[in-house]
């Protein structure tokens, strides 16, 4: 009796929620966006790394390897920041949502279950 009121007002009304996937929302004014590194002015010098509170940033400086986990990434910019060559970069470009698939390979054997003694038999009479 109390919810027919209730629903015909949201039947009537503007949705509460936009429709993501169809209409995408433009950023906030202070966004910082996803991180992109201009690899060619890198020096691999692994202050980006030093400076991540997430540890999101793995520098390989011999191998000239530079890894970003953006799961991992809290888009603090202290890495675009504290970046000497200014190689790295924010855009405000919303990033599409992702799953990540996360599979545990175990190595080795599971472990043998010990046999339980038998006991022991009482002598004959």
């Amino acid at each position: 009796m109390y919810m027919l009121p209730n629903v015909l007002r949201n039947l009537s009304a503007k949705p509460a929620t936009r429709l993501y996937p169809l209409e995408e929302r433009e950023p906030f004014a202070n966004y910082r966006g996803v991180i992109t590194n201009a690899v060619e002015r890198c020096i691999f010098c692994s202050t980006c790394a030093r400076v991540c509170p997430t540890g999101a940033i793995v520098v390989d400086a011999k191998g000239g390897k530079w890894n970003y986990d953006p799961f991992l990434c809290v888009y603090c910019s202290a890495c675009v920041e504290k970046c000497p060559t200014k190689c790295l970069l924010q855009e405000p470009i919303h990033r599409k949502p992702s799953v990540s698939k996360f599979v545990v390979h175990r190595a080795g054997t599971p472990r043998v279950k010990k046999a339980k003694p038998a006991p022991a038999k009482a002598e004959g009479k």
